[in-house]
């Protein structure tokens, strides 16, 4: 048993935290092992998650955007939702669709994020005919 899991159930045990709400962190903590044994074959060692913009000829804007995102991070803001009160994921919820974002935070596993990743690959999108935006791994 790791670190994580063992502060959880002592948080449990002293009533800090509902069953609940111990079932939801240890599904965020996860297990080491199991996460890196559920990755594609050659595909854990991404490290960031990349998006790319190109301005076309005819863009307003002739800069050019790259940011590049640690999974490290995109793994932490899972495991920060799982922490999101019972009470209050529904107004989360409802928030995020009110901006054009319709998920449910409390239903998002890391084995979700390894087959989104693992189907992303690498894609190309044109944005109205003129800039290119590039989502890809590495």
């Amino acid at each position: 048993m790791n670190e994580e899991h063992r502060k959880i159930l002592e948080m449990l045990k002293d009533g800090k935290i509902s069953v609940d709400d111990a079932e939801r962190l240890m599904a965020a903590v996860g297990e080491p092992e199991a996460e890196a044994s559920s990755s594609p074959a050659g595909k854990s060692a991404w490290k960031y998650l990349r998006v790319q913009v190109e301005p076309g000829p005819g863009s307003e804007s002739q800069d050019k955007v790259n940011i590049r995102v640690p999974f490290k991070l995109i793994r932490a803001g899972l495991k920060f939702a799982a922490l999101i009160p019972k009470a209050s994921q529904g107004k989360v919820n409802e928030a995020l669709k009110e901006k054009g974002i319709d998920i449910d935070l409390s239903k998002i596993t890391a084995e979700d994020l390894q087959d989104i990743l693992a189907n992303l690959d690498d894609m190309t999108v044109e944005v109205d005919g003129q800039d290119k935006v590039r989502i890809f791994c590495e």
